[in-house]
């Protein structure tokens, strides 16, 4: 019997696994986290001080009193039974990485006791060379260093009936280049805050902070394990390369918010679970659009907070997965004909006075500064396009932007008709109201120049990459795989130098005379008109809408290693040094490493192209092909005419035409491999990669497979087919 069927089976005789879950999540939440109000119960008055100072003001840790904070978190730790500690980073791997030691030393009279001080609580030493570095560390110079985080609590991971205390830091080479996603990460928060809050000084002296907020919508598939075992390309490549589609997919639109699966519910459950111990805020649970996607989602955090719970999500979910012989799938496109996944980066700002600096508000001075902040985002994409395509670029979700499921390459921005009304008015100062409607009006009469602005007035518009949707943009084009740090990164970035370039230009006018909020409407007036080609409204999988955007101007770059060039532009140098989030050394080995990971991924998609090709698909289609040469002989040698074997002629026949291309395109592909690796400039190596193996070979060599697949009988067929993944649960 077959791997396949094997998995069949042992999936229908699989009896439910008898999870039963927390009555309530308040008790629950948080607790194998070390918050602040746990921190009280465990440090004295000082370290409470310096550590709560840290976390709320950003201001540098007192290392005087790291001691005592390691002593109460050692403590707190041990009374929840850990024995071992790591340094929690998130590595340019794009996944997590951790190094596990003991509480237990020895003294030098061979006495046993457990210990964890001040410095090994604030710093690390893992080795910096055999992280992705792009070149900033040869291979002799190991050197490099974790230093902790303290805007992210700590907490305990449970797992196998162990419990090991996590740090969460950030990861930085012996010279001091960021080596991880984290770093730059709090470097761009940083310069967003500062200009940010000199921007609402113009409206509230009061501000003295302002956070970055992020809420994430997690789409994932979930299979099951032995169906996923016994497809060497899911275990591989996290995504099928091979596989037609079934006769049902997504068509019936009945899987969209239906009946969530008893096995998928109580996985559910469990990772939820898990996730609030650890205060992940889980908020919604539901089906997706695709038969075996669902989606998770969280309440808004602040920026840093909300990366790291989503990477520690993930990593619990594909753990808890496998408690109930279920893989889960982060790939942006893991099966082809139905909707792959996204990862919605739901992005706000707020002020230390608790204002959401996206959300209009009740009063002028309030609304003016909404529109400041509105506006200002709306110029920042429009000026850094191209470095925010690169951001969310990867080989994974080159499969799935513009695939009439998620939003095109080309960046541009929804705002919904009213606001775009708001825009254009402001931008021409014609009209101060609009006609009545049953929403709540808010007045904006500065000077009659702006008309009020209705409340709860945008649609959403799913085709949008960066859509406002009432109090936030959506940026929908980050890759379900991917980490949400990346995007961050470059949207807080870019914002920071656009509200930085705001406020020179109306303290010019200012001091020119002009009055304040003069000064404002005047420089919102000039960024309107500048931006105002990114603005649209409509159907952004239209073939109209790629010409418009061509003739806009706007940036339409599909494939990864081209995106990826923005990253080494003048454009993006100035701006990221300027920010002080990458130096220029750092930005080029980034770019460096971003194309070797598009390289190996399609590497190892194409090597497993070839193997299934040579090892499964071919033998699997010539044995099936001979048992029918076999019938038709038979057949012969009775005497009948060949009218009676004539369709089994005609399948030999196709099946001898799809064996012959798949050979010769598995061959070629084989071929194509190999001169795309001798080349040695990285940037031309990964165009290679993208035009003369995947653009040549991939689609053509599944075609030809997924033709096998229907020719060839289906009890002699290795490979789970499509209907048994998604729909076997």
């Amino acid at each position: 019997m077959s791997l396949r069927f094997s998995a069949i089976n042992a999936n229908l005789s699989k009896s439910d696994i008898n999870y039963i879950g927390p009555t309530k999540i308040t008790p629950l939440f948080g607790e194998n986290v070390f918050t602040l109000k746990v921190a009280r119960e465990y440090l004295s008055d000082e370290a409470y001080k310096s550590l709560s100072t840290s976390i709320n003001t950003g201001k540098k840790l007192d290392r005087s009193v790291a001691n005592q904070i390691a002593i109460g978190l050692r403590a707190w730790s041990e009374n929840k039974g850990v024995t071992h500690f790591t340094h929690w980073f998130q590595p340019l791997t794009g996944t997590t990485a951790e190094k596990h030691d003991s509480f237990f030393t020895l003294k030098s009279d061979g006495t046993a006791i457990e210990e964890f001080d001040g410095a090994a609580l604030v710093q690390q030493e893992p080795d910096a060379s055999s992280f992705p570095n792009g070149g900033l560390r040869a291979t002799f110079e190991a050197r490099g260093y974790t230093a902790w985080d303290p805007s992210s609590p700590a907490f305990i991971m449970e797992m196998c009936n162990g419990k090991t205390l996590c740090i969460p830091t950030i990861f930085i080479s012996y010279t001091g280049e960021s080596l991880d996603y984290k770093a730059p990460l709090l470097k761009a928060l940083e310069a967003l805050n500062k200009s940010a809050v000199d921007v609402c000084n113009y409206f509230d002296k009061n501000i003295t902070k302002v956070s970055a907020t992020l809420g994430w919508e997690q789409e994932y598939f979930v299979i099951d394990e032995g169906l996923a075992n016994a497809r060497p390309d899911i275990m591989q490549c996290g995504r099928t390369v091979f596989g037609a589609s079934p006769a049902k997919g997504q068509q019936l639109e009945d899987h969209y918010f239906g009946s969530i699966p008893d096995r998928i519910y109580t996985y559910m459950r469990d990772f939820e679970a898990e996730a609030y111990k650890l205060g992940i805020p889980l908020r919604t649970r539901h089906n997706e659009v695709a038969p075996g996607q669902f989606e998770c989602a969280p309440i808004f955090e602040e920026v840093s907070v909300a990366v790291d719970h989503n990477t520690l999500l993930m990593d619990l979910m594909e753990r808890v997965a496998s408690r109930h012989q279920l893989k889960v799938l982060f790939h942006e496109k893991p099966f082809d004909g139905i909707n792959g996944s996204g990862k919605h980066n739901n992005w706000s700002m707020s002020t230390d006075t608790g204002v959401n600096l996206l959300a209009p508000g009740k009063t002028p001075k309030t609304n003016l500064m909404f529109l400041t902040f509105f506006v200002n985002s709306i110029k920042a994409v429009h000026d850094y396009a191209d470095l925010l395509r690169a951001a969310i670029a990867s080989a994974g979700n080159d499969h799935r932007l513009g695939a009439n499921e998620a939003p095109p390459a080309i960046i541009s921005v929804f705002v919904g008709q009213y606001l775009a009304k708001v825009l254009e008015e402001v931008e021409t100062r014609v009209g101060d109201k609009f006609d009545e409607q049953d929403e709540a009006i808010l007045k904006l009469d500065i000077h009659k120049s702006i008309p009020e602005l209705l409340l709860d007035n945008t649609d959403r518009n799913r085709t949008s990459p960066f859509a406002f949707t009432g109090n936030k943009f959506e940026f929908r084009a980050v890759g379900s795989s991917a980490n949400c740090a990346n995007a961050m990164t470059t949207l807080n970035t870019i914002m920071a130098e656009t509200l930085k370039n705001f406020k020179h230009e109306v303290d010019s006018l200012i001091e020119k005379g002009e009055k304040k909020e003069i000064a404002i409407l005047q420089t919102l007036q000039k960024y309107i008109t500048h931006s105002k080609k990114v603005l649209f409204e409509g159907d952004g999988y239209s073939e109209a809408w790629h010409k418009e955007a061509k003739k806009r101007g706007l940036p339409n770059v599909p494939t990864t290693p081209k995106a990826l060039d923005a990253m080494v532009t003048d454009k993006a140098k100035k701006i990221f040094e300027n920010n002080g989030v990458f130096t220029l050394a750092e930005l080029e080995a980034r770019h460096d490493i971003e194309l070797e990971k598009f390289i190996k991924k399609v590497q190892i998609e194409a090597r497993v192209m070839g193997d299934l090709a040579l090892n499964h698909i071919i033998p699997v289609a010539v044995k099936y092909q001979n048992e029918l040469l076999n019938n038709i002989n038979g057949l012969k040698q009775i005497g009948l005419p060949a009218k009676n074997y004539a369709v089994q002629l005609k399948i030999v026949e196709e099946i001898s035409n799809h064996l012959q291309q798949v050979y010769n395109n598995a061959d070629a592909l084989v071929e194509a491999r190999k001169v795309a690796n001798k080349i040695e400039d990285t940037r031309t190596k990964a165009i290679a990669y993208d035009t003369d193996v995947k653009a040549k070979y991939f689609e053509i060599l599944r075609y030809h497979v997924d033709k096998l697949e229907h020719l060839v009988c289906n009890n002699e067929w290795t490979l789970p087919k499509y209907r048994e993944l998604l729909f076997v649960k």
